[in-house]
């Protein structure tokens, strides 16, 4: 009988050494009735006394069995998805009490349409937080101003939200991070002008806001940076040139701003391989200069004010998958040869006189 007695107490206090803290789970139920999910039913398995097993969207550490991730996706390929035969919809908010999960390295609460409220504050207090998406909600309320703190954190994503107000200035400090996207929101004010503290980045996407003042010239100075996408915004001011001389730059998109000067020949013959540069104010002539290095998927130059002829010097770039210069104040003979062989008028239609192949020939002298 006795040993009966010290087996059962053996088993349970195993069970109780391998089971997520009462404290956790605890916090992971406050968490989830802040939340209204009525189709897929993802939530149906948090019951039972230990969150670290086959709680949908839920891991843990597995040594102090803390609640270590929140992965929870609208969209995805796992089988509740596929056998709803749709995507997800939540509605309700972020509860503070996810705070309360003090060993949490990622949380991914993403694509659910109808999450509102605010981004808890008290996140910031996560001192092993490394992923933070948010993506594809109505996240609504500012970024939270001392974001600086989480020195751990590598991604940050909060597109397709409601978020509004400036960019923290403590953002800078987050030395570890490597992706930050905040597109698609109503975020307003400036883009700080130390980012170039920011020198793991390489992916930097702050499209579709309201975002005015100039590009940093700092932003140059982080050199693992591949993509920057600041289209659809306000900013205004001149192109750095030393944007054209970052090594590994292939994406930058600066589109849809009002931003005037002229193209700076660095950018010809850059690591850029995607650049679009339409519906600005920018002025002067497209430089000179093109060459072997000149390798672009896409180059847009469309809805400005340029002038002048087409570069001879562009027949000698390696490649140019698509290029649109219409809708400027262009003039002259448009090369023959690649890359505009494949080239539809649409590329060079609404300028002032260009002619030759695809557009109307020109007159003969």
């Amino acid at each position: 009988m006795k040993l009966n007695v010290v087996v059962s107490l053996l088993l349970l206090l195993i069970s109780t050494a391998t089971c997520c803290p009462p404290s956790d789970r605890r916090a992971l139920l406050a968490f989830k009735s802040a939340l209204h999910e009525p189709y897929l039913g993802i939530f149906n398995s948090w019951t039972g006394q230990d969150c670290c097993h086959n709680w949908y969207g839920v891991s843990c550490d597995s040594l102090t069995h803390r609640v270590a991730d929140i992965n929870l996706r609208g969209e995805s390929e796992d089988p509740i998805f596929e056998r709803a035969h749709r995507t997800g919809y939540m509605t309700g908010h972020i509860s503070a009490s996810i705070c309360e999960l003090t060993r949490l390295s990622a949380i991914t609460i993403a694509d659910w349409k109808g999450i509102s409220g605010e981004i808890p504050k008290c996140i910031t207090r996560l001192p092993f937080l490394r992923t933070l998406d948010l993506i594809g909600n109505q996240i609504s309320g500012g970024l939270p101003y001392d974001i600086g703190r989480l020195n751990r954190l590598a991604v940050l994503n909060v597109a397709d939200n409601r978020i509004t107000g400036p960019i923290p200035k403590s953002l800078t400090n987050l030395a570890s991070l490597m992706h930050l996207d905040l597109r698609n929101n109503l975020i307003s004010g400036v883009i700080p002008s130390d980012i170039g503290r920011m020198k793991m980045l390489s992916r930097a996407l702050l499209s579709g806001n309201r975002i005015t003042g100039r590009i940093p010239e700092s932003l140059t100075n982080i050199y693992r940076l591949a993509d920057v996408d600041l289209s659809g915004n306000q900013l205004y001011g001149t192109i750095p040139p030393s944007l054209g001389r970052m090594s590994v730059l292939a994406t930058l998109n600066l589109d849809g701003n009002k931003i005037s000067g002229e193209i700076p020949q660095t950018l010809m013959t850059s690591s850029v391989m995607n650049l679009n540069l339409s519906r600005n104010l920018l002025q002067g002539k497209i430089p000179e200069g093109f060459g072997p290095r000149s390798y672009f998927t896409v180059l847009d130059l469309s809805y400005n004010n340029l002038k002048g002829p087409i570069p001879r010097s562009i027949s000698g770039a390696s490649f140019i998958g698509h290029l649109d210069l219409s809708h400027n104040h262009l003039c002259g003979r448009i090369p023959m040869g690649s890359p505009f062989d494949h080239l539809e008028a649409a590329s060079f239609m609404f300028n002032d006189c260009l002619c030759g192949k695809p557009l109307r020939a020109c007159l003969k002298n």
